[in-house]
């Protein structure tokens, strides 16, 4: 046995279907179109998501949800966070500019620091909000607060 000599498996292949190839292959005439219509016509093309004619799923569904247009995003830093930032780096005051260089946050990003976690060290903090837990831990301290 060799290369010149090996065959698919009896009746594991078939002969491709010749659409339109005249009356004689049984596959001329409408070439399995069936008779007028659209899809019976060469460039037809069915739109994405039509049913038919019945109305569409996505206009069946009702609308819903609401996007707040006026909505300021912040990136959250905990106590924690600031904690082990200060530790770390042996910082007094965190800004904007130190919460970039550690990684928190980009430079376009809005911060607002939340109460999560414990403050031991007195830190003067600047950020663009804060949570009142946290502005009372940090302040407990003798830590000062800033809003940017």
């Amino acid at each position: 046995m060799d290369l010149s000599n090996l065959k698919p498996a009896a009746g594991s292949t078939k002969t491709k279907k010749r659409i339109g190839r005249g009356p004689g292959s049984g596959l001329g005439g409408t070439s399995t179109r069936g008779h007028k219509g659209a899809k019976s016509r060469s460039g037809y093309k069915k739109k994405i998501g039509f049913e038919g004619g019945q109305m569409p799923l996505q206009r069946r569904l009702p609308k819903f949800g609401f996007k707040n247009i006026n909505r300021v995003e912040y990136k959250a830093i905990n106590l924690e966070a600031l904690q082990a930032l200060a530790e770390s780096k042996k910082l007094e005051k965190i800004d904007v500019a130190a919460l970039v260089d550690a990684g928190f946050i980009s430079n376009n990003q809005l911060v607002k620091i939340l109460g999560k976690g414990n403050l031991t060290v007195k830190l003067d903090v600047e950020a663009h909000a804060f949570s009142k837990s946290a502005e009372a831990a940090i302040t407990a301290l003798g830590g000062t607060v800033v809003k940017l």
